[in-house]
């Protein structure tokens, strides 16, 4: 199976299948609206809105598995992102990313692209805090924390993984590079 063969459900109860992207650009993240990395929903709907026109689309799948970051309804996480974020992108239906309830779209995304480390100014942070919850999570490809995000170009190939401690404009250049 390929990233078009999958579906996610939003916070309506609607199906958006992946297909519906074909020949655009996708990010999947994992997001949270408690967490140290929710701000990176500010340069998430910027380049959102630069370049959804030329064929940018973003998959915001919210996750409580994580320090249960995400608390609240739906509808909650949506008024939170629209009133703080001003965000366009719809957010999906609150979802597990990790474990045997894991969306089947997270598991194929961490199979095509697994972890590879943490970089960034907060990546000693990470290492430490992680290896306290599971001393072995380098050696595995599961979603390590909140906004964890995956690029998939406009043939449907999973291109990158991008940890939530990467710098956003890296995330972006990716982006535009595909666009």
């Amino acid at each position: 199976m390929g990233f078009y063969d999958y579906s996610v459900t939003k916070r309506n109860g609607e199906t958006v299948p992946m297909s519906s992207f074909e020949g655009k650009v996708v990010m999947v993240v994992n997001t949270a609206t408690g967490c140290g990395f929710t701000p990176h929903y500010a340069p998430i709907e910027k380049m959102y809105e630069e370049l959804h026109v030329s064929g940018f689309e973003v998959v915001d799948v919210p996750c409580n598995q994580f320090g249960a970051q995400t608390p609240g309804s739906d509808e909650e996480v949506h008024e939170f992102c629209t009133l703080n974020y001003n965000t366009q992108f719809d957010q999906m239906k609150k979802s597990d990313v990790n474990g045997e309830n894991a969306l089947p779209l997270f598991t194929f995304l961490k199979e095509q692209k697994g972890f590879e480390g943490f970089t960034g100014d907060k990546a000693a942070f990470m290492d430490q805090h992680l290896a306290k919850i599971d001393p072995d999570f380098r050696n595995n490809p599961d979603i390590k924390w909140n906004f964890t995000k995956f690029v998939v170009d406009r043939q449907g190939n999973v291109v990158a993984r991008f940890e939530p401690t990467a710098d956003m404009a890296e995330v972006e250049a990716c982006v535009r590079s595909l666009l």
